[in-house]
């Protein structure tokens, strides 16, 4: 879960203060100090934590808040918004002016996640119609350059390097071929060290000033906490970045980073890494991210992932399939390739509103290996099993285990959970089309 231990004291907090029909001055101080508390153990800078406690106390005792019906949500929602503008308030989009091509060079410490981030990114712009070229400025870290090759295969993605050169002049090199390919956005993917040294920045510094940049991106290992921020903090005072990148948001980090490196640099996260996927990367949306924070969901970003990786007539068709009953165990399967194809399910399940305050939902693990051993079950199946389980007996049971590496009692498990779940949406089938005959209040005839 993103952010856990931040988000579930926080939402913990605001689930007392929700409970009390009228508020004091005194209630809202202690649960402020609860969200100072909790947001000092999630690293966030200090200097941040203190002015953040104090902009929401100020509007949060107001007369306003004091004297509404709600004044539990109010605080909620006051909290949310302050979280929003802390983060940016709004999404920075990477837009592109002027004559191509761009020239974007990442930068960051060893160890940040750079060359995997630079293919998620010229990944993410090749989508949006862009042209890219992957450029292996990493001439020290051993098999940093194959690494970004393999990345760029994976991709059908260009990589350009040079042997016996160093990242100016690959730099200058990697700009003349994309004039001459017709790449109109060319990636550096620059060294970084153990820490920040003379030596890294004055290279970055040579790069700037011998080949035309036009963005200097930061990327940052959301991870390290507070140490994350005072990398950006320092980065930015000698090379003046115009963004960040914050990676594994995915991981147990906890929320220092994110909510510390807007504020204490004054550039804009553009983007947010939530997992190894080469897809795993996302525009940074400041007022989503507070949202999940506390537990509200992400449902646009939830909707945004459905429309970019779900094949839309499919998805319709299985729809209609699982109320009339027409289901089957290869429409499950197909839907199960479909719903990974999200990302982690226990991820996905987390943007869905109110999904902290459903039993099993609030610290899901999905099992993806039960997952596979599930689709191996149906694809030791033959098509005419697939379509028709009830005519799997005792023998193709044992033939389905043998096939997928599974005992019997697992195969057993899953039709029968098949078989149960196809009654229950069977129901909801009847239960919509008694309403769409008779109107609502048929139901309750």
């Amino acid at each position: 879960m993103l952010f856990e231990g931040l988000s579930s004291k926080l939402q913990g907090t605001f689930q007392r203060l929700r409970g009390r029909g009228k508020l004091t001055e005194k209630d809202v101080k202690e649960a402020l100090r609860e969200v100072r508390l909790a947001l000092l153990e999630a690293d966030v800078n200090y200097k941040v934590v203190r002015d953040f406690i104090n902009r929401v106390q100020e509007r949060a005792i107001g007369e306003e808040v004091m004297n509404s019906l709600t004044p539990g949500q109010q605080v909620v929602k006051i909290v949310r918004d302050e979280l929003t503008d802390l983060m940016g308030g709004s999404v920075v989009p990477l837009r592109f002016e002027g004559r191509p091509p761009h020239i974007l060079m990442l930068c960051g410490l060893q160890g940040s996640g750079k060359t995997t981030t630079s293919g998620k990114l010229a990944s993410y712009l090749q989508k949006q119609g862009k042209r890219p070229l992957l450029v292996a400025c990493d001439i020290y870290r051993p098999a940093a350059i194959k690494q970004l090759q393999v990345v760029g295969k994976s991709l059908n993605i260009p990589v350009f390097s040079l042997d016996q050169a160093n990242p100016v002049q690959i730099a200058k090199a990697a700009y003349d071929q994309a004039l001459k390919d017709g790449n109109d956005l060319v990636i550096l993917d620059t060294a970084g060290r153990l820490h920040i040294d003379t030596e890294l920045m004055e290279e970055l510094q040579q790069i700037r000033a011998n080949v035309s940049i036009y963005r200097t991106i930061l990327v940052v290992d959301s991870m390290t906490g507070q140490d994350a921020v005072t990398v950006a903090q320092e980065f930015n005072e000698i090379l003046q970045i115009d963004g960040v990148i914050l990676t594994k948001l995915d991981g147990d980090a906890r929320g220092g980073a994110a909510l510390s490196v807007r504020a204490v640099t004054g550039k804009p996260i553009l983007f947010g890494g939530f997992g190894e996927k080469t897809d795993a990367l996302e525009p940074f949306h400041p007022d989503r991210m507070a949202s999940r924070i506390l537990g509200m969901g992400d449902v646009l970003t939830l909707i945004e992932k459905a429309e970019a990786t779900l094949d839309q007539e499919k998805a319709a068709e299985m729809g209609k399939k699982l109320l009339t009953a027409d289901f089957t165990l290869e429409d499950f399967r197909e839907q199960m390739e479909q719903m990974r194809k999200l990302g982690p399910l226990d991820q996905v399940f987390q943007m869905l509103p109110g999904a902290n305050k459903v039993k099993g939902l609030e610290n899901l693990k999905v099992d993806e290996k039960q997952l596979k051993r599930i689709e191996a079950i149906i694809q030791s199946m033959t098509p005419g099993e697939r379509r028709n389980p009830d005519i799997i007996g005792g023998s193709r049971r044992r033939r389905i285990a043998a096939g997928s590496g599974v005992q019997v009692q697992e195969v057993n498990k899953l039709l029968k959970q098949f078989n149960q779940s196809k009654k229950m949406m069977k129901q909801l089938g009847l239960i919509e089309k008694k309403a769409k005959k008779g109107g609502l209040m048929s139901l309750f005839k």
